[in-house]
Formats: C-alpha cells, sequence, structure tokens
C-alpha cells in the first residue's frame, strides 16, 4: 500500500509531488505524458506512463492507498479518476481537483465522490497542500476506518463530570459517525454541575446520555467504545479498566500510550475540540449550528479564550467554527447565575489558603459541586504575586483536586502525577492540571468529623504538593539562586 496516489500530475499534481516528494510517505504518480512521468523519475519519484482512468493501469501500479489526488487538468479525466479512485480504493481519502472550466455535471460528480474538492476559481494550491500533506489526512482516513468498522451503535464516553470541551468533542464525533453510517450516542458518567455547562447543555439541547454513578454499562448494547478528552478507561471515568476501546481522541499528555484501534492524541494544541474540527473539516462534513458552537465553545474554555496553550491549531479550527456557530448563545452561555455553593467554595478557599512563594494550596473541605474547585483556582490565580493555584476537596469518599498555573516554569501535570500518582491518579498540562485520591489511602474515612478528616487531607496533600514544588529544579519563585529554598509561608488555619 502507498500513502498517497496521485492520478493524473497537472500543475495542481506536480506542485503537490515536489512538496511531499521527500516526505516519509510513499507515493506513486500515474500519468499519461511520458515528459512529466520521466522528469519524475529523474527526481526519484515513482511514477508510472499510463492512462489515470484505466482500470488496468492503476491496480497493476498499487494494491492499496490512504490518499488518493485526482490533479488531471482536465475535467473530465478527473471525474473518471475519481469514479475510479472511488471504486478500488473505498477506504482512501479523496481529493478531487475539478481542472480547468469544469462544467456542473463534471463538478457535482466529483464532490458527491471526493471527500475534499479544490475549486480552482476558488482555492489555491496551498489548499491541496495542507490537506494531502503530513500526517493530518492519514489520521482522518483512519478515523473513519475505525469507526466504519464498529458493528452496532458507537458510545462515545467523555471523562467524568463532562466540561463543555468533553462534551462538545463527544457531540461532534457522534456527528461524525453518524454520516459515515454508524449510530452514536454520547455517554458520560457523574454530574454536569458547572453551571456554565449546564447552561451549554441547556441552550444548545444537547442529547446526552448519564450513567448514574455504580451503573454497569451493558457492553452488549454497544457495537463500539470512543473516549474523548481522556484516554484510558477507568482513569477519570467509571468503565471498567479492562474496557476494550476502539478510538480515543484526546489533547491531555498521557500518563502510557492508550491502547486503542484508533488514536489522535496530540499534546501540542489547546483542545479536544480542535481535533474534532480538523476531522469535520477534512471529511467536508455539514456544521450544524449546535455542533459548531459547542466546538467554539470548548476551544474557548480550555484555552481560557486563547490564553493558554494556545495553538496555531486552534486559532485555525475557531475561524473554520466560528461562521457556523450561534454566538448569540455563547453569550447566554457565559452568563449564567452562580450558585451559591460555587460561592462558598471560592470563599472557603480564600479563607484557608497557604501560600509558600508563589504557590498557593486550599483545602475547601467537604464539596457539593466538583466543578468549584477549577472555578475556585482560576479565581485565586489572580491574586497578587500568585502564579500557581492548587484547591482541593472531598466528597463521596474521594479527594478531588484542581490546579492552575501562570507565568510560571512549573509543569503541573507533571507536579501533579509525581505528588499524588502513587496514592491515587493525576494528570494534566503545564498550566492547568487535576488529580483524584480515594480518601481511605490517606488513612481517612468519610464518616470522619468533618474538621478532623480535613485536617487529614489537608496534612497529606498541600504537604505532598510543596514538597514536589520543592524538588522541581528552577521552578519560579521556588528557588533562590544558588539553589536554596526561599519560602516564605503565609498559613489561613482551615476554618472549623
Amino acid at each position: 500500500m502507498v500513502s498517497r496516489l496521485v492520478l493524473g500530475c497537472g500543475t495542481v499534481g506536480q506542485t503537490l509531488v515536489e512538496a511531499i516528494a521527500d516526505g516519509e510517505h510513499s507515493m506513486l504518480v500515474v500519468d499519461d505524458a511520458e515528459s512529466r512521468i520521466d522528469a519524475l523519475r529523474e527526481e526519484g519519484v515513482s511514477a508510472t506512463l499510463g492512462d489515470p482512468t484505466d482500470r488496468e493501469t492503476v491496480r497493476a501500479g498499487v494494491e492499496g492507498a490512504e490518499v488518493v489526488v485526482v490533479a488531471d487538468r482536465d475535467p473530465a479525466a478527473n471525474r473518471e479518476a475519481a469514479e475510479l479512485a472511488a471504486e478500488l480504493f473505498p477506504e482512501a481519502y479523496i481529493i478531487g481537483y475539478l481542472g480547468e472550466d469544469c462544467d456542473s455535471d463534471q463538478r457535482e460528480t466529483i464532490a458527491a465522490l471526493a471527500d475534499h474538492v479544490i475549486d480552482p476559481t476558488a482555492a489555491l494550491v496551498e489548499q491541496v497542500l495542507a490537506v494531502a500533506t503530513g500526517d493530518h489526512a492519514i489520521r482522518t482516513v483512519n478515523l473513519r476506518r475505525a469507526i466504519r468498522r464498529i458493528d452496532g451503535t458507537l458510545a462515545v464516553f467523555m471523562h467524568d463530570n463532562p466540561d463543555p470541551d468533553a462534551i462538545a468533542s463527544a457531540v461532534a464525533l457522534c456527528r461524525v459517525a453518524e454520516e459515515i453510517g454508524v449510530e452514536a450516542v454520547p455517554c458520560y458518567f457523574g454530574d454536569i454541575s458547572h453551571q456554565e455547562n449546564r447552561a451549554f447543555v441547556n441552550l444548545l439541547e444537547l442529547d446526552l446520555r448519564n450513567f448514574a454513578a455504580g451503573e454497569a454499562v451493558d457492553f452488549e448494547e454497544f457495537g463500539g467504545i470512543a473516549l474523548v478528552d481522556h484516554s484510558r478507561p477507568g482513569v477519570n471515568d467509571q468503565l471498567p479498566e479492562d474496557t476494550e476501546v476502539d478510538i480515543v481522541i484526546d489533547h491531555h499528555p498521557p500518563k502510557e500510550p492508550p491502547e486503542a484501534d484508533f488514536v489522535d492524541l496530540r499534546s501540542d494544541v489547546g483542545a479536544t475540540s480542535t481535533l474534532l474540527a480538523e476531522h469535520i473539516q477534512r471529511l467536508g462534513i455539514d456544521l450544524s449550528e449546535e455542533v459548531a458552537t459547542g466546538l467554539l465553545y470548548g476551544i474557548r474554555v480550555d484555552t481560557k479564550d486563547f490564553s493558554r496553550e494556545v495553538s496555531t491549531a486552534d486559532f485555525e479550527a475557531a475561524s473554520h467554527l466560528l461562521p457556523h456557530a450561534d454566538v448569540g448563545t455563547l453569550e447566554r452561555v457565559e452568563s449564567p447565575s452562580v450558585s451559591p455553593d460555587t460561592f462558598e467554595t471560592i470563599a472557603r478557599a480564600i479563607r484557608n489558603r497557604r501560600v509558600e512563594g508563589t504557590v498557593l494550596a486550599s483545602c475547601v473541605g467537604s464539596l457539593s459541586d466538583r466543578d468549584a474547585l477549577a472555578q475556585a483556582a482560576d479565581h485565586l490565580l489572580d491574586m497578587e504575586s500568585i502564579t500557581t493555584t492548587l484547591v482541593y476537596g472531598f466528597r463521596d469518599g474521594t479527594v478531588y483536586v484542581s490546579a492552575r498555573a501562570r507565568g510560571t516554569d512549573v509543569d503541573l501535570g507533571e507536579t501533579l502525577r509525581s505528588a499524588f500518582d502513587q496514592i491515587g491518579s493525576a494528570g494534566g498540562h503545564a498550566d492547568m492540571a487535576g488529580a483524584q485520591i480515594p480518601l481511605g489511602l490517606l488513612g481517612a474515612v468519610e464518616d470522619e468529623e468533618e474538621a478532623s478528616l480535613t485536617t487529614v487531607v489537608s496534612d497529606v496533600i498541600t504537604s505532598r504538593f510543596f514538597e514536589t514544588i520543592r524538588s522541581t529544579p528552577g521552578s519560579d519563585g521556588e528557588y533562590a539562586h544558588g539553589g536554596d529554598a526561599s519560602f516564605e509561608a503565609t498559613v489561613v488555619d482551615p476554618e472549623d
């Protein structure tokens, strides 16, 4: 199998070949111009002289292809080549160039067969390169293959208590699956309690399936399992750890490589929604208003309005989504009422804070709303001279931790893994991370008095966190020159 098969090599085809000829991907060009084939061979490009619309010529040259580029100047030849490619390589990602002076029938046929259409009157050659070079097109091809292999309904699981990025990504992946012909349902455990997240789901009228705590998933009901915005079953979701996973799409750095038929894990982008937006764009799927609005909001939330862990891909995805999104709905989502419990959690975090250098940690005690932790961590990061915050509390036998950083060399994902992986699970990005720790591993049980339980939890979590921060060479504000610790601690005793 070749990675790229080019059928017809007009101006667009030649430009594409020049761009990827020296790449890592195998390529074969089929064209009927002898001079062009000779020139390509002299440059070390695999090329076959023959009619790119002839079945035997194409079949003799290649057994299979991941990406097929139809790129002749003649629109009639491109239509025939596109028809042949769709027949011979049904799993391939087809890029169809319309050619010069394409009539409406030719345009309609090529558009129906190709996954991506290049119109010379509306697009430049660079668009072909953006779609066909690199690994991006291959990822989309492999995603489509993985979905097509699902026999039955695809269950798309978000992480527990999902945020907008997870929710939007799950809904978008279901849309992709349905376009490919596979029924899909977005699923989650836990609650959607954050006021903005509830408004997000309600205003967009998203249909999500909520599994109750402890509810066993009937895997006979589903033909496949996908994970979005997390990458391992049993870690930040309530699936059994040995669950066989078909698809993983995530942007968080993993503790270990995820196991799945298809994995798209890119920690260099700011949101999983960005990855789904890219796949939808490459597959040429029409964006519904709710999917576009959801993905745009997911990107904005996870990148904190393009100010945190943001990449070029996030901006490009947002620019593609914006014309299809309902900006009015986004404004309503971002202005919900805040619950008294959330205000109380933020107040506790402020009162119970412990500060060492530029690092702040706070235990808020018993939790009624897990999502309030992240809001408290964000709010405390706005305190003067603070670059790192860690806020935690306990609920249902588990300690939940949320951490944020800004303008520091501390990598929170690695810091929390070092501090808490031995007693729980932790992970995330350099400036946004979280952890979950069973209370029993701290020598505490939930039926203790809250004051004593808070003391036990605070002693372990805060101590481990600050010890890990201190042991991080070059951490911002925590070490004086020469390597001596330079901590000035401000401690506010936890409230009774």
